[in-house]
């Protein structure tokens, strides 16, 4: 599944464990677009500069994780969405909090989505399914 020619998915994930299942999950279901990863807020955000600067193309969408060192999910989405020229960019938050204040957070700074972290492997295979296949096939994009 590509979702759009030269678009990377962000990732923004501190922990290589959930980077690493986040990637196999998407591999699992045939997911084509470029994966790149970032691990902090801080370096979400100089990473959304830098393709600004360089005329890159800005990711099609992002994994956003809340509990980051340096800068976390809820800064850096309020950043991402306060900016005109990155506020249209999908923000799913992917966090293992499951606290209604985090949920209410992230949707009031403006995410697109928030889901918690699957517990096992066959749920994040079904969850992502579920999540690309919106995406691609239901969303307009």
């Amino acid at each position: 599944m590509l979702l759009s020619n030269n678009h990377t998915i962000l990732i923004a994930e501190d922990d290589d464990d959930d980077f690493l299942l986040i990637q196999e999950v998407l591999e699992e279901v045939e997911f084509l677009n470029p994966i790149v990863r970032v691990k902090d807020g801080e370096e979400l955000i100089k990473h959304l500069a830098n393709c600004q600067k360089k005329s890159e193309n800005l990711p099609a969408f992002i994994f956003l994780d809340l509990n980051m060192p340096r800068k976390n999910g809820l800064e850096a989405l309020r950043e991402i969405k306060t900016n005109e020229k990155l506020r249209n960019i999908p923000v799913i938050i992917l966090s293992t909090s499951n606290v209604s204040h985090d949920v209410l957070s992230s949707y009031d700074l403006g995410s697109n989505a928030y889901i918690t972290k699957p517990s096992s492997y066959v749920s994040y295979v079904a969850t992502m399914n579920k999540v690309m296949g919106f995406w691609k096939g239901i969303n307009q994009f």
